[in-house]
């Protein structure tokens, strides 16, 4: 199955090149920078009926970005990016099928149990 993925950058659409994006000036390329809002996009998706795609927010100012796909494509679409224990409910309420915590999940290489613990009572 094909799960469309938007990367969310300064509240833009991008596709950055991987391994590019850090905090050094200068470094981030991008193979694509769209003009269209991230909700043009989830609108697209859900008229072709893909479901489960992601919405990655890379670095703040994502949010309101973030927050007009969910609202497009509630149930639809998957959000990741600085999600952890305290705002995944916001998340879910606001149309996410999912929220991705990987990088909050797992810290120096280990899954955190405790993080985890948290998430579960916070999201079940």
């Amino acid at each position: 199955m094909f799960r469309p993925c938007r990367d969310l950058q300064e509240g833009k659409v991008k596709q950055i090149v991987g391994g590019t994006l850090s905090d050094a000036p200068g470094q981030l390329r991008t193979n694509f920078v769209s003009d269209r809002p991230a909700s043009w996009f989830a609108d697209l998706y859900k008229r072709d009926g893909l479901k489960g795609g992601h919405v990655i927010m890379l670095g703040a100012g994502n949010e309101a970005a973030a927050r007009s796909a969910l609202g497009v494509f509630p149930g639809g679409m998957h959000v990741g990016g600085g999600i952890n224990a305290k705002n995944a409910h916001t998340w879910l309420d606001a149309g996410a099928s999912h929220v991705i915590v990987t990088s909050w999940v797992f810290r120096d290489g280990h899954m955190d149990k405790v993080r985890l613990a948290d998430l579960f009572r916070a999201i079940g």
